[in-house]
C-alpha cells in the first residue's frame, strides 16, 4: 500500500466524510481508513490512479469477507450438487425401488459383492479403458442388485448413469420415428455407464433382435463402459442359437467382463420375510375389536 503522507491523509479524511460506514466497520484514526471489526484489517485501499491523475481509496475485502464470501460460494456449489445428483438420480433410475440398491443395504452374504465395490472403486480406469461388467447367473442371485449399488453409488459422485431393460426400451421405440427416435437412441449414450437389466427376457422378434443390437453397437461405438445382467449362462452366451444373437452377445462379452453370481435365491429369503411380517401384522389386527 501507498505510504499514507499528510497530503494522502487529508485526502482520505476528506472523502471519508461522504463514506458509509456498517455495523462491523470503524475509521482507525492512525490511518484514517475504514477497518473490519472482527479482524482488524483494512477495508479500504489506498491506490494512485494516473489516469485521474490522483490517489482513490477503493474498498476492499478483509481476511473475513474473504473467507464468508469463500463459505457462500462453497456452500453454492455443494447445493447445485446435491440438486444435480437428486435429477441424475431421477433421470438414471427409472424404477422407484431402485433407490434402495445400494452397498449400505447389502447383507454382505454374497461373495460376487466384493467385485462389484473394486468396480465403483476403479471407475476411473473401467471409464477410461471402456471396460464394463457381464453380471449373470441364476434368478435371484443379487445381479440387479449389484448393478443398483454400481449405479448409486457413481450417481452419488455426480456421475451419470441409466439404468433399464431392452423391453423399457423397445417399448420407448414402438411409436418413435426419424428424428425422435435418433435422438432418443443418441441420449442413452449420453451417459457415462448405462447398465441394461435383464437381458434375455425380452421377446425375441426380429424388430427387438436388430433394435437390440443397434443399442448394444451404438454404445460400443460410444467408447464408453456398458454393463449388463442376465440369466443366460456364459456358455449359451458363447453359443447362441442364431445370428443375432450372436451378433449381440460377441459385443457384450468384447466389452463386458463376466462375473458369475451363484448360491443362495436371496428373493426367497425376501419372500420369507416378507410372509413373516405379514403374519405378524394379521395376527395383532386379530386382536381388535370391531366396532
Amino acid at each position: 500500500m501507498i505510504p499514507i503522507t499528510a497530503e494522502i491523509r487529508a485526502m482520505i479524511d476528506k472523502a471519508a466524510s461522504s463514506l458509509t460506514v456498517g455495523e462491523d466497520e470503524y475509521t482507525d484514526p492512525a490511518d484514517g481508513l475504514l477497518h473490519c471489526r472482527a479482524c482488524g484489517h483494512p477495508r479500504q485501499a489506498v491506490v494512485e490512479a494516473p489516469f485521474l491523475n490522483r490517489v482513490i481509496f477503493p474498498r476492499c475485502a478483509c481476511p473475513c469477507e474473504v473467507e464468508k464470501r469463500q463459505r457462500r460460494e462453497e456452500a453454492r456449489i455443494r447445493q447445485e450438487r446435491l440438486e444435480r445428483i437428486k435429477r441424475r438420480r431421477s433421470q438414471g433410475l427409472q424404477a422407484r425401488y431402485l433407490y434402495d440398491y445400494t452397498f449400505a443395504n447389502d447383507s454382505g452374504e454374497n461373495p460376487a459383492m466384493d467385485k462389484i465395490r473394486a468396480y465403483v472403486e476403479g471407475w476411473q480406469t473401467a471409464r477410461e479403458r471402456n471396460v464394463g461388467l457381464l453380471l449373470f447367473g441364476d434368478v435371484g442371485t443379487g445381479k440387479s442388485f449389484a448393478a443398483g449399488c454400481i449405479a448409486n453409488a457413481l450417481l452419488e459422485q455426480d456421475i451419470p448413469v441409466l439404468m433399464t431393460n431392452f423391453s423399457t426400451i423397445l417399448n420407448r421405440l414402438c411409436g418413435t420415428f426419424g428424428e425422435d427416435r435418433l435422438t432418443f437412441l443418441d441420449g442413452l449414450d449420453v451417459y457415462d455407464l448405462l447398465i441394461i437389466d435383464d437381458l434375455g427376457v425380452e421377446r425375441s422378434t426380429e424388430y427387438a433382435m436388430e433394435q437390440i443390437y443397434t443399442i448394444i453397437d451404438s454404445r460400443y461405438r460410444s467408447n464408453k463402459p456398458l454393463i449388463v445382467t442376465t440369466n443366460l449362462t456364459l456358455e449359451e452366451m458363447k453359443n447362441p442359437p442364431d445370428l443375432a444373437r450372436a451378433r449381440i452377445y460377441d459385443r457384450i462379452l468384447e466389452r463386458c467382463a463376466p462375473v458369475l453370481f451363484a448360491g443362495k435365491n436371496f428373493r426367497k429369503g425376501n419372500a420369507a420375510v416378507t410372509r413373516t411380517a405379514a403374519r405378524e401384522i394379521i395376527a395383532q389386527g386379530g386382536g381388535r375389536t370391531s366396532c
